[in-house]
């Protein structure tokens, strides 16, 4: 399996993803690299909701195989119905992460995914284009 991810410079969203990673970066800044997943979470919907960014937490992604429903996926959030945002708290964003990213969104409407890891030292944010 092979990601084909494009080069950073083929920005689409651009305002959008800039926003979202404002946001995280705001937190990351407040609360550091120590805490749980689903305190990032709630942080993260917290300063969507005071930025004003629509977001949905945990939508329902649509899962097939050879043509039939198989399941669903639910990330973190789908922000302004464009953009996928998975949080993860992680020593590194893995290539098995990236892999999961992909997979969840292969086949999908959503052509854009931020992997944002709150557990380093510096925010780590992957700016994924799938297409």
């Amino acid at each position: 399996m092979q990601i084909t991810a494009k080069v950073e410079t083929d920005y689409i969203y651009k305002d959008l993803t800039y926003k979202i990673i404002g946001c995280a970066l705001t937190i990351h800044r407040e609360l550091g690299n120590i805490h749980k997943e689903t305190i990032y979470h709630k942080a993260l919907a917290l300063e969507l909701s005071d930025q004003g960014i629509p977001f949905v937490e945990e939508q329902s992604i649509d899962v097939h195989y050879k043509g039939r429903f198989i399941g669903s996926y639910r990330p973190d959030f789908v922000v302004d119905e464009k953009v996928i945002v998975e949080i993860k708290v992680a020593s590194m964003i893995s290539k098995d992460m990236l892999e999961q990213v992909y997979y969840y969104v292969k086949g999908s409407a959503y052509k854009l995914v931020l992997l944002i890891n709150f557990g380093t030292r510096k925010l780590g944010v992957k700016r994924l284009i799938y297409g």
